[in-house]
């Protein structure tokens, strides 16, 4: 029996470990000890935090895994390569790892392999203000090293700059922000999946958000209302962007913008499967492709299976920020060309969601209209 290790046991990870089950693997899973449903669900479960590296790795080559890995988590991905580098498993490297979890270096790899991205400065604690000087307003603000919206501001003008700096930093690890200049137009985001520097697009996700000031993610939708013509434009710019970055094997989750003009300006990218349901549930459902078993074939060695099986014309899952969005949950249950298809429970409402780990729920549902989907995600 192969024995993969698992980073995280949240929520988040449940789907990969019990898709390693169904596959025959026996599950080692690593996370800080919080009650978290992979601790349950785990074959053995080690109490170990993720971030710490060499514990875990210590622990993995005792027990002798044949693969390491993990979905919607930059933080895990970062162990995950670095157990993988040192133990000579699939994975992509520090190297890459480096580059696809840190945004300000992500920034100077997408400026030196010439892929479309706004300019960007890093500030630490001593940086002087007047780096900033010439960045065009508006600005974005975001932690260097976190994910899921947190620590993100938009701002307008220079009144409000330091305190955006402050909050981010704030929330990034190593204390550093970056700031960026604002692009605009629709967002999307672009699951791919890589097996030893081939790339394959499996779905474009068009992405809904609060706005300013902080983005929160809202809901999302597959498939993505673009034209061949600007599917195929995504596909280049994206695998370009992959190859900067250096992701040769696994799942990576592209989030970029499209404008006017139909040019695309890359956000960010992450070594890893895109979370808020997308790789776990939109991209299956839509495309029939079993995303999470690939990410554990190729981290077991294997080339990703990529049969494309019956799916679903389009779905959308909405986040629950509050009792709006309950009646909208309703209205999707009674009315007939809707299907619903999974209701998380739902977290008391009894404080502000500030990012998208404070959202109260989801719920998933599909139609074989993509413009009815539409029309419920922009309600």
């Amino acid at each position: 029996m192969k024995k993969l290790a698992i980073i995280g046991a949240s929520y988040l990870q449940a789907p990969l470990i019990q898709k390693a089950k169904d596959l025959g693997c026996e599950t080692h899973v690593f996370a800080w000890a919080a009650g978290d449903v992979g601790e349950k669900m785990a074959d053995v479960f080690y109490p170990i935090s993720i971030v710490e590296k060499d514990a875990i790795l210590e622990q993995c080559q005792k027990i002798g895994i044949d693969g390491i890995c993990t979905i919607a988590s930059d933080l895990a991905a970062v162990t995950v390569n670095y157990v993988a580098e040192a133990m000579g498993l699939t994975g992509n490297g520090m190297r890459c790892c480096e580059k696809s979890t840190n945004k300000h270096k992500m920034r100077e790899a997408f400026a030196a392999g010439g892929d479309p991205s706004p300019r960007s400065v890093l500030v630490g604690q001593d940086t002087n203000l007047e780096a900033l000087e010439g960045l065009r307003y508006p600005l974005i603000v975001k932690p260097t090293d976190r994910s899921g919206s947190r620590g993100i501001t938009k701002v307008q003008r220079p009144a409000g700059l330091q305190a955006a700096i402050t909050r981010a930093r704030e929330q990034s690890f190593e204390k550093q922000a970056v700031v960026e200049e604002f692009v605009t137009g629709q967002e999307y985001s672009v699951e791919c999946i890589s097996w030893q520097g081939e790339h394959h697009l499996l779905q474009i996700t068009l992405k809904y958000t609060t706005g300013a000031p902080m983005y929160i993610e809202t809901g999302h939708m597959e498939p993505a209302p673009l034209t061949n013509a600007m599917g195929d434009k995504v596909r280049s710019v994206v695998f370009h962007a992959l190859d900067t970055l250096e992701i040769r094997n696994g799942a990576s989750h592209s989030e970029l913008k499209i404008d006017e003009k139909g040019d695309i300006h890359l956000i960010e990218i992450g070594g890893r499967m895109g979370g808020d349901c997308i790789g776990s549930h939109l991209v299956p459902l839509t495309t029939g492709y079993d995303y999470v078993g690939m990410v554990v074939e190729i981290a077991l060695g294997q080339a990703p299976d990529l049969t494309w099986r019956d799916h679903c014309p389009a779905c959308g899952v909405r986040f629950v920020f509050g009792p709006q969005d309950l009646e909208i949950r309703q209205a999707l249950r009674d009315t007939p060309d809707i299907t619903m298809l999974e209701e998380s429970p739902l977290d008391p409402m009894d404080h502000i969601v500030t990012d998208s780990s404070t959202r109260f729920g989801y719920y998933l549902f599909a139609a074989d209209d993509a413009a009815q989907i539409c029309r419920w995600m922009e309600k």
